[in-house]
């Protein structure tokens, strides 16, 4: 069974289009794996219910089709910080009905991942982060850097917190989000010089998940 929490950098990182691409990566090696948002803000009201499209393109992105409240456990409507939406719906974010759904996707599943929501110290509720997830669960860190300016600093920050909190960054993806980025190369260069994990690849601008999972290499991370 592999588990990990996919984190990112920032919000707007792509940290759904990687763990899209690490589905399929996964896949690809014959795993029946699943990728789970635990809570998600900014969804749509549909017949079905509240939906965000993030976790619509993580259940896509799956072996086989899973109910949409394992998947997405809390929908928020407004694209918030998840503790303001869920203040604003009277709704309480907690941890047990969220590790509940992640369990049954594990006994279905050889690889769930987990994706976090905005940056690492995202607050969900009072007392109650966005990392909390990856500690509580005991989840190896996937990050996801979005190579952009000011993108060294968020990263080796992010890196530094998830060692403070005691969890283990077990390596991380460059997503190429700025076509336009100067010093591509040297800036790759330094990452992997400076984050203390494997570069799992680099994911080039405009290719879409299944596309992408082609240039990771996963054996890091499935020993």
């Amino acid at each position: 069974m592999s588990t990990f929490f996919v984190a990112g950098t920032d919000t707007g990182v792509g940290k759904t289009h990687a763990t899209c691409a690490l589905l399929h990566a996964l896949r690809d090696r014959g795993l029946n794996a699943c990728g789970m948002k635990p809570v998600a803000s900014g969804s749509t009201e549909t017949r079905e219910g509240l939906r965000n499209d993030d976790a619509l393109a993580l259940q896509a992105a799956s072996s086989a089709p899973m109910p949409y409240e394992w998947i997405n456990p809390i929908a928020l409507r407004e694209p918030l910080s998840p503790h303001l939406a869920a203040a604003h719906e009277g709704v309480e974010i907690r941890l047990a009905p969220l590790r509940d759904a992640f369990l049954r996707l594990c006994d279905m599943h050889d690889a769930v991942m987990v994706e976090g929501v905005g940056g690492w110290l995202v607050p969900l509720s009072r007392g109650l982060l966005a990392s909390d997830i990856a500690r509580q669960w005991q989840l190896p860190v996937i990050l996801v850097v979005g190579m952009r300016l000011g993108c060294l600093s968020h990263a080796l920050l992010t890196a530094r917190a998830i060692a403070t909190d005691g969890c283990r960054l077990v390596g991380w993806i460059g997503n190429l989000i700025d076509p336009d980025m100067a010093a591509v190369d040297e800036n790759l260069a330094t990452l992997r010089q400076l984050l203390p994990a494997p570069c799992l690849g680099v994911l080039p601008y405009g290719e879409p998940p299944q596309a992408a999972a082609a240039y990771l290499e996963l054996e890091a991370i499935l020993e």
